[in-house]
């Protein structure tokens, strides 16, 4: 048996598991992917990517790559609600930040778009990615039992085509092998909340629908075919406007014949015209589950992605937060692993992952109920002839229904916290021992934290977007943090942080580099935006985390900022 020696193992090599591989062969931290696929996604899957993970594409040098490929923020906004493509529409709204009462929320939150990007498309760019900067991504590779002591991670992995075996030795191993975890079963996490609650099936399907989509274009088309088998089918976007991959959703427990037989009558239905020439490309059956893992950490083994949050695709946070997951891990890893940080670090990523994993499966499990409240005011049933339906949207859209119209337009409304849930994208906030509170309170929310994304430099916020001018480029702060480093943000005359910055940097061996912000500077605050954002004086600073999120926080220069400095990237170290 070959014997593998490397710090940290990967299992699986979806969003999570690439992106874990691509960052920690990008900071020098030996390590292993496996998998046992064959390859990367087969089916389009996952594609809703929000701003938060485009940052992280951005940050990994791919952003271009994956917008060239994906559907872009301006053609995801309109969501149609219709008996059938070619049928009847009777509500329509604008999504994903794309409505004129939404839009300068998105552009002024990040600088980057969010877009449609499939997975079978996203995945092959991650890899390629991770590959050209050297990770060992080792596909067929099944991860057969894994053990942990208290100075390694042991793990069997089978290579599936030869059957040959290897026995990899790492300090960690992070979990990202999806819903039915090999390493979640290995360790003592304790899963928390239901599987099962519905089955649903998805067909990947070829069909022109370009006369019933290209003029109202979205992401998502949603058809309410009264009387058929499904009677609710949701399309989403694979190729404009010729590929699809279709939802269609089953109550209860009860599997669905998978047949193609089975399954193409109920697409013709939901497409509506006879004439549409249909090729079904892969059917595939999954359930929908409301599950967090308590924890994410069970000492040597960490559990990022499916794996330790299963729920249904409602809101498209599935791989954005998997993508995240392994971003807020994969430089603690790299700074314990090199000496530089406590094992006590690693707590924080699920002191901080973990909140948020529950706010996403609690969310989209939510969205899905409001969609099943909006059809049922709309009055159609499953077993409801067609000819029924079409009286009772005949009423619904003639005279003497306001009121039923208006609470259709209600329910709309109650869908944004779906296709608009722009805080629960970016508006994360983390209390971890990896952040330090300054004795301030957050920033009271003015509007919906769910709806909308309230930029703050508390600790534990993400570092707030704004454009800065930089040798006459436009460069956002975020542009300004690196992942192999701490930044430290300044004002005008904010010398005293940096002299601290450069002796703190050499007597803890961490990178800490310090950027002064100001009108007049060389990152220009031209337009005085980062002056009205900062919530800090000229003399004041922030410390920046590799992952861009605020870590401490100084209003005002202080009696000896080498003390202050060193205290708390100590304690954010645990050392």
């Amino acid at each position: 048996m070959e014997i593998v020696e490397t710090d940290v193992l990967v299992v699986g090599a979806g969003p999570a598991g690439l992106t874990a591989s691509a960052l920690l062969t990008r900071e020098g931290v030996p390590s292993l992917t496996v998998t046992k696929f064959r390859g990367t996604a087969d089916s389009p899957r996952a594609h809703i990517t929000n701003q938060r993970a485009v940052e992280i594409f951005r940050d990994l040098g791919i952003e271009d790559r994956v917008m060239q490929r994906a559907l872009p923020q301006e053609l995801m906004g309109k969501q149609v609600f219709a008996t059938a493509f070619a049928g009847r529409e009777f509500s329509r709204m604008m999504t994903w930040g794309t409505g004129d009462d939404r839009r300068t929320d998105y552009q002024t939150a990040s600088p980057c778009e969010m877009c449609n990007a499939p997975q079978h498309i996203l995945e092959p760019i991650l890899l390629d990615c991770a590959r050209s900067i050297g990770a060992d991504i080792r596909f067929n590779h099944e991860l057969i039992e894994i053990e942990q002591t208290p100075d390694e991670v042991i793990a069997r992995v089978r290579q599936r085509q030869t059957g040959s075996e290897l026995e990899v030795h790492a300090l960690y191993a992070v979990g990202c092998d999806g819903a039915r975890s090999t390493v979640a079963e290995s360790g003592n996490f304790v899963l928390q909340g239901q599987s099962g609650l519905a089955n649903a099936v998805t067909v990947w399907i070829e069909a022109d629908l370009a006369r019933y989509t290209q003029y109202r274009s979205g992401a998502l088309f949603v058809v309410c075919a009264p009387g058929s088998e499904d009677m609710v089918s949701v399309w989403t976007c694979v190729e404009p406007w010729t590929e699809w991959s279709t939802i269609f959703a089953r109550p209860g427990g009860a599997p669905s014949d998978l047949s193609e037989e089975s399954v193409l009558p109920r697409v013709r239905a939901a497409i509506g015209d006879p004439d549409v020439a249909i090729k079904i490309k892969k059917i595939s059956e999954w359930q929908v589950n409301h599950v967090v893992a308590e924890q994410y950490r069970d000492r040597r083994l960490f559990l990022a992605g499916d794996a330790a949050h299963r729920h249904p695709p409602a809101n498209g946070l599935g791989s954005n937060t998997s993508i995240q997951d392994s971003y807020n891990l994969a430089w603690k890893l790299a700074l314990v692993t090199k000496g530089h940080a406590s094992d006590s670090l690693l707590n924080s990523y699920s002191e901080e992952r973990q909140p948020v994993g529950r706010q996403v499966v609690d969310r989209a499990n939510k969205s899905i109920f409001e969609m099943l409240q909006f059809f049922e005011l709309v009055g159609f049933t499953v077993d409801q002839p067609p000819e029924q339906a079409a009286e009772i949207l005949d009423k619904l859209l003639g005279p003497g229904s306001e009121q039923q119209r208006q609470e259709l337009m209600d329910g709309l409304i109650l869908m944004n916290g779906q296709f608009n849930a722009h805080g629960v994208e970016l508006g994360q906030r983390y209390e971890s021992c990896a952040t330090i509170d300054d004795g301030y309170p957050f920033p009271p929310y003015t509007r919906d934290p769910e709806l909308y994304y309230h930029p703050t430099t508390h600790p534990g916020a993400a570092l707030p977007h704004v454009w800065l001018e930089h040798d006459t480029d436009a460069c956002s702060t975020l542009d300004l943090c690196a992942y192999n480093r701490f930044t430290l943000i300044t004002g005008i005359g904010g010398e005293a942080w940096h002299e601290a910055a450069a002796t703190v940097s050499s007597s803890l061996g961490v990178t800490i580099k310090p950027v002064s912000l100001g009108l007049g500077q060389r990152h220009n605050d031209v337009l005085g935006q980062w002056t009205q954002t900062r919530e800090m004086s000229d003399n004041g600073c922030l410390l920046i985390r590799p992952d861009r999120f605020v870590a401490w926080r100084r209003q005002n220069l202080v009696k000896d900022p080498v003390e202050a400095l060193t205290s708390a990237m100590r304690r954010i170290l645990q050392k």
